[in-house]
């Protein structure tokens, strides 16, 4: 056996564990793993500007292709507690990312050493493994079972922190013999999987919610083929968005409180049958349980036995792999209806495609300053089937997932659970890191945009090139429109005069120069006949200059966006589309 530093041997072992990209922040008490991938090669390195940043790279790196594990570094003390909400993010939407954080000598902890923090305990809440490292010896085994948890049912994040003298202690570790641990993940049987096909078999109006768990499994495929099988309309939650073509006859649309569709929330209530795959029911697509279950039979398939019941307890539940289960449903479906034993559900089907066809909201707005609405038609015409859209949380991201189309897993890429601000352009770097063939198109409200800005310069450093849509209103839109109901407008406007550009009339900061002296390049469009040039122009200068490109846009700074308290009492507060010219880029037209 070869005798080495640990932390060279957990540099081994990240390699043949797959890694080859890692997002970071170097640091005194991090710098032996520093010098170690210095040493070994082979590993990348993209250097953030705030290590919560990092976090949020290594989210989008996992997000954007199936199997990657985003690793993101930093050094004691501040530097694991920035990454908490990253880890956060992902533990709250099932995403395996590897945190490693330095940490003082071990003779030093608890005695009030510089940056010496309990890292570990702050962690463990927010993580599937928070571990710190007290052996040498332990480091290239503590690596080898973090890559088995995170992979191993409902994936998630693990942090490691490694004392400077854990990682400088030599040990003896024979790596060319390393084996990896793989991932434990459970398997419906296909006793299970036919009580719950005779379940769907015995209602009239059945649905098939396919969530992020799918996406996890790489299982879009799957789950297209056992709706066309059964012929079954399908609701994907907003973590599964893609999972089927916005285009597909049996995408029923999305439903929930927020981002969904008029059609999708009166298509769950019109049915009498939901089969949910690998979703949890968060609460921003069911509103309160009983008026999502009332009249319905529901069987959940979930990775983890204890998400079943944890919402509400499903008529129904199987403990299984999302990809697993697909398998089993298609091979049972497909005997069934070889046997003739599958019912038509055409009918169904139709009525359906009827109200993704007629309950449309209306986005073919003129008025200057610009409602969003025009934005994401302008968006839908200028960027296709192709775009891979990233966003976090706010106005704009509602309004997106309401009016935008996805068509491809893994091209809509959005923290579901902890919606962070500041999450969007860090996340689309890691999304750059992961595919840079994708065309990933970025949108963000200006709060958002402003929270992590720094993060460009990481963009244009290390020609990462994306076009960021920035719908621009000067507000904090989604806690302004949420004051309603306390008859305030209060701390959520962003307006000032900037006195060094008079030209903004009030909206600000000058996000056009920030970008540009962060090293990207950025385009302000004021009307929306300018939209459609503006993304076209911006694709070009990506390609062109290798870095970030803005469109800002700028908005009216008062507009609501349909949401509600349930899914049977979401508010309108637009016109809604009449004819085919309001709504001219949805996916089926009105005339």
């Amino acid at each position: 056996m070869a005798k080495m530093r640990a932390i060279d041997a957990a540099m081994e072992v990240l390699k043949l564990e797959g890694v080859t990209e890692t997002f970071g922040v170097p640091g005194a008490a991090i710098n032996p793993f520093y010098s170690a991938m210095k040493k070994s090669g082979g590993i990348n390195h993209t250097l953030a500007r705030h290590v919560e940043g990092a976090s949020h790279m290594a989210e989008g790196y996992t997000r954007a292709e199936p199997g990657n594990i985003g690793v993101c570094i930093g050094t004691s003390g501040p530097a694991g507690t920035d990454m908490i909400t990253g880890l956060y993010s992902a533990i709250g939407d099932s995403i395996p990312i590897l945190c490693i954080t330095g940490q003082a000598p071990r003779p030093r902890l608890h005695k009030e050493d510089f940056q010496a923090v309990d890292i570990e305990s702050i962690a463990k809440p927010v993580t599937k493994w928070a571990v710190t490292v007290r052996e040498p010896a332990l480091v290239p085994r503590v690596f080898q079972k973090a890559f088995e948890i995170m992979r191993s049912g409902r994936p998630g994040p693990v942090l490691i922190d490694l004392p400077f003298d854990v990682q400088m202690g030599e040990i003896e570790f024979d790596i060319e013999t390393y084996a990896s641990l793989g991932a434990n993940k459970p398997k419906a049987t296909r006793p299970q999987i036919e009580k719950a096909i005779a379940m769907m078999l015995s209602s009239e109006r059945p649905l098939i919610v396919a969530g992020g768990g799918i996406i996890n499994a790489d299982a879009s495929e799957q789950l297209v083929e056992f709706a066309e099988i059964t012929g079954v309309p399908v609701i994907p939650t907003l973590m599964g968005w893609g999972i089927i073509p916005d285009d597909h006859k049996l995408m029923a649309g999305m439903v929930g409180l927020q981002t969904s569709h008029r059609y999708g929330n009166a298509t769950l209530l019109a049915s009498d049958f939901v089969l949910g795959i690998g979703n949890r029911w968060a609460n921003r697509h069911t509103g309160s349980v009983d008026v999502y279950t009332e009249g319905r039979t529901i069987v959940h398939v979930d990775i983890e036995a204890t998400q079943l019941g944890k919402v509400f307890e499903p008529d129904y539940g199987i403990v299984s792999d999302a990809g697993a289960a697909l398998d089993l449903f298609i091979e049972v479906a497909k005997e069934m209806k070889a046997s003739g034993k599958l019912p038509d559900r055409s009918k169904w089907v139709d009525e359906c495609q009827e109200r993704k066809r007629t309950m449309l909201r209306k986005t073919s707005f003129n008025e200057t300053p610009m409602k969003p609405q025009r934005v994401y038609e302008e968006m839908n015409r200028a960027f296709g089937k192709d775009a891979c859209y990233v966003s976090t949380i706010g106005l704009s991201q509602i309004a997106g997932a309401q009016f935008l189309h996805v068509y491809k897993p893994r091209h809509w890429i959005n923290c579901g659970q902890a919606g962070p601000l500041g999450w969007t352009v860090p996340a689309a770097l890691g999304v750059c890191v992961a595919s840079p063939e994708k065309q990933v198109v970025a949108l963000s409200g200006d709060y958002d945009f402003q929270f992590m800005i720094e993060e460009l310069a990481v963009g244009a450093q290390f020609k990462l090139p994306y076009v960021h849509v920035l719908v621009n209103n000067s507000y904090l839109g989604l806690i302004r429109q949420s004051q309603r109901g306390f008859d305030m407008d209060y701390c959520v406007q962003l307006a000032f005069d900037n006195i060094n550009a008079p030209e903004l009339n009030g909206y600000g900061v000058d996000h056009v120069a920030v970008a540009e002296g962060l090293g990207c390049k950025a385009i302000r469009v004021r009307q929306p006949e300018e939209l459609e040039a503006a993304f076209i122009k911006a694709k070009a200068m990506a390609q062109e200059f290798r870095v970030p490109v803005i469109v800002e846009v700028i908005l009216e700074k008062v507009t609501n966006i349909s949401m509600g308290t349930e899914i049977n009492n979401v508010t309108e507060f637009e016109d809604l589309a009449e004819r085919g010219e309001d709504a001219p880029t949805s996916i089926t037209m009105l005339d």
